[in-house]
């Protein structure tokens, strides 16, 4: 008997080929793209490529018609605003930096699609990102990074719990990006040379400002004071939703030299202008801690690790430790740059292969 996989269908070039591999494999596949925007903004998404908009929609359909799977739109939008909108809005009033694409991975494409999944049926989930999923030694599975470091994306799936990971295939993780194109070429898939989506899907212009200015029932701090280091008055800013820490540019300050946020502090609206040495730290701790392929660190232990703050940061060899109440901390063996409240802290195993777990930067 043949195994059902829902495969989120998200219109683009990786997800089309994502079900195509896993139908010329002699799965059962269905494809579903997820209904997450809102009426009012379903153009503006749908114009600047945003991967659950209306364009998405159309490109993913004419996939699956040229793969042969039956197809379906999904409606996602309540558990899309209150698990990824309104936790990335209340973040961001706060001074932090969130993720939205890592609380959408949790909350809305694994907690929420893989359980409509199994609800039809279904045995597995898949999605196009370029990871992989082993099962270590111990018996608990890990994202593992996937062929081509350029697009690799196990950053952002840290929160994936062990019983998600059984049920999930990352089939793109095994190619590089030209790879996945050429496959789709081949395939005849419409969507060959479709443009990567870059901008996070709901604030597809990029200005995260105006945005929460306009999320109802939302209260967004006002102007306050840019300071110095030591506290001193430089100018005023215009809020501190408008900032994130290690921006350079749009400060509208005039200096002599470059100088960067360094602190945002949503008690007093005070953001801290400094020098890039300010920017710098040895030691980075995590609230929200999700382990992955171990099953955490008791107090007293050091775990060795090679850890990322950002999205893109590449890594850096440092001490894993328990931190007490929940948290974790990593102490760098070389200061990393900008570590933004907010943002994930990422621990993997020391040569950088795998997920041993992860959570959100507190400081």
């Amino acid at each position: 008997m043949k195994e059902t996989v829902v495969v989120g269908m998200s219109g683009g070039v990786d997800s089309s080929v994502c079900a195509y591999l896993l139908k010329e494999q002699g799965y059962d596949v269905i494809g579903v793209t997820m209904q997450i925007w809102r009426p009012e903004n379903a153009c503006d998404v749908s114009d600047n490529g945003g991967c659950c908009g209306l364009s998405a929609v159309d490109d993913a359909r004419r996939v699956a018609e040229v793969i042969g799977i039956p197809y379906y739109v999904m409606d996602f939008r309540e558990k899309f605003q209150k698990s990824v909108i309104d936790h990335f809005a209340a973040q961001y009033v706060r001074g932090r930096t969130p993720n939205p694409c890592i609380e959408c991975n949790r909350h809305v494409k694994w907690e929420a699609l893989l359980r409509k999944a199994r609800d039809i049926g279904a045995d597995y989930l898949a999605t196009g990102h370029y990871a992989r999923i082993i099962q270590l030694e111990n018996g608990r599975y890990s994202i593992c990074a996937s062929k081509t470091a350029a697009k690799d994306q196990t950053y952002a799936l840290y929160a994936l719990t062990q019983d998600q990971l059984a049920h999930t295939i990352l089939p793109i993780g095994e190619y590089e990006k030209s790879d996945v194109r050429r496959i789709a070429e081949d395939a005849g898939l419409p969507v060959a040379h479709k443009k990567d989506s870059q901008e996070i899907c709901f604030v597809p212009d990029g200005d995260y400002a105006s945005f929460l200015e306009k999320e109802p029932g939302l209260t967004v701090p006002g102007p306050g004071d840019f300071v110095t280091p030591s506290g001193d008055f430089i100018a005023r800013h215009k809020g501190i939703t408008h900032y994130t820490v290690g921006q350079r540019r749009g400060l509208g300050v005039a200096a002599g030299e470059r100088i960067y946020v360094t602190n945002i502090d949503p008690e007093t609206d005070r953001v801290t202008l400094g020098s890039d040495d300010d920017l710098l730290t040895s030691v980075v701790t995590a609230e929200d801690v999700c382990w992955m392929g171990i099953e955490g660190i008791t107090e007293g232990m050091q775990v060795r690790t090679s850890a990322k703050i950002r999205y893109n940061h590449c890594g850096e060899y440092g001490v894993l430790e328990n931190a007490g109440e929940g948290r974790v901390r990593v102490i760098f063996d070389k200061p990393v740059r900008a570590a933004a409240p907010g943002q994930a802290l990422v621990f993997y195993d020391e040569s950088g292969t795998y997920i041993y777990g992860g959570g959100t930067i507190i400081r």
